[in-house]
């Protein structure tokens, strides 16, 4: 297979804007022939990697796009899953995400591989390289420095060219998600997975949801330099009025066009903060993993003192890959870990990580843990097991979420689709 590196760096190709009309099918296809036609894909392997089902996007509409450019130009595609540690997808899952049934696929494409990402198998791996500890350092400000080893899905070397196809949202740990994120967590290893998502620990997500230019942003740019075959991306930005933009380019400059979107569609400016918030999570949430979202998206605009309830009755599992460990920590304040580091080093950094985002901000002095906000989950997981897990607790059937709405002048906010808005206070 003969691989071309030194593919030329076009301008991205893109459209968008925050009100008005989203995009058609048709923009979205003109967009594509436009942003892809000048690449050197006819006749080559292509891998595309996708978001699972716990990220905002027509999905079905790009990959049928994506296929109808692609296939006339005798290209070979296959679908990767960038799930990082999410569970893997069954075949109707795969199916489903794409918008295909099992004799549509067949038929129309029979060629094409649906595939997931397999982080925790060493065989499904390929070592890229080491990021050094002393550019680490650089990096992060000496937050972390540490020789990072840089591990990716080994699939990438049976294809001559990597599409990323997913949204961009502001993000907890990287600031917006996108770009070369897909790279890293996305078919990454747990060693750069875990290294980024304690790093965005250290900083809080806090300080870094909503912003750009991170060090974690800065690191996945550079691992991804390490990869050894041309990359693209298709970056959009959605929400469920349809797709405000899309630009296509290479991974960085695609990404920048989008989250320079995302700030406008996907933060919601407030005059104060609340005293109390009801985040109503939607079904694609199944896992408080990923449920968290409802914390981190409104984590800025809860006052001092104040409650986070995360409404979801449908959500019943903790995690299904990390269960057990977030069972033997606990969700707790970064402190409550770093002040007592010779007793949890051992775990896994990036569970870690994502337990200080689900407890928010606070102290730990003295063995008295005092989180800014408290957080208390109505969902299907019973009290037994919030309070195992450090986190309060409310039955569903207690509230009604309507009841909720327009009452932001008593200081009662209403998320009614979590986990994509950032709520910011002007000024704060």
């Amino acid at each position: 297979m003969s691989i071309d590196l030194m593919t030329p760096v076009l301008p991205v190709v893109g459209q968008g804007q925050a009100a008005g009309p989203t995009l058609t099918e048709a923009e979205i296809a003109a967009l594509i022939a436009a942003g892809l036609g000048p690449l050197p894909l006819d006749g080559r392997r292509v891998l595309l990697i996708v978001p699972d089902a716990t990220r905002t996007m027509p999905l079905p509409l790009f990959f049928r796009q994506l296929m109808a450019h692609l296939l006339p130009r005798g290209a070979q595609p296959d679908v990767l899953v960038a799930l990082g540690t999410h569970p893997p997808l069954s075949e109707p899952e795969l199916l489903k995400l794409l918008g295909l049934t099992a004799a549509h696929k067949a038929a129309a494409y029979p060629g094409v591989r649906l595939l997931n990402h397999q982080w925790d198998d060493p065989a499904a791996l390929l070592t890229l390289g080491v990021l050094p500890a002393a550019e680490m350092g650089a990096l992060t400000g000496g937050l972390l420095t540490a020789d990072v080893p840089v591990t990716l899905n080994r699939l990438i070397l049976d294809y001559d060219h990597l599409l990323i196809c997913g949204p961009v949202f502001p993000h907890e740990v990287a600031g917006f998600s996108g770009g070369n994120k897909y790279f890293f967590p996305g078919i990454a290893g747990a060693e750069v997975i875990d290294f980024t998502h304690w790093l965005g620990a250290l900083i809080t997500n806090y300080a870094l949801i909503g912003v750009a230019d991170t060090p974690i942003r800065a690191i996945m740019d550079r691992a991804a330099s390490l990869i050894p075959r041309p990359r693209h991306a298709l970056c959009s930005v959605v929400t469920g009025a349809g797709v405000h933009g899309l630009y296509i380019g290479a991974p960085e400059a695609a990404w920048a066009e989008a989250a320079a979107l995302s700030s406008q569609v996907h933060i919601r400016w407030h005059a104060q903060p609340y005293r109390q918030v009801l985040a109503v999570l939607p079904e694609m949430y199944t896992e408080l993993w990923v449920g968290g979202k409802g914390m981190y998206k409104t984590e800025p605009v809860i006052a001092d003192g104040g409650e986070l309830i995360i409404y979801a009755p449908h959500l019943r599992e903790i995690s299904a890959t990390h269960g057990r460990v977030i069972a033997a920590i606990g969700y707790h304040v970064r402190d409550y870990f770093l002040k007592q580091w010779d007793k949890f080093q051992q775990y896994p950094w990036g569970v870690i990580g994502h337990a200080t985002y689900v407890k928010g901000a606070g102290t730990y002095e003295n063995g008295i843990e005092r989180p800014r906000v408290n957080v208390t989950l109505a969902t299907g997981l019973s009290a037994d097991v919030c309070r195992a897990i450090n986190l309060g607790y409310r039955d569903p059937a207690t509230i009604d979420p309507a009841a909720w709405a327009n009452r932001e002048g008593e200081g009662l906010l209403l998320d009614p689709h979590a986990g994509e808005t950032l709520h910011r206070v002007r000024n704060a």
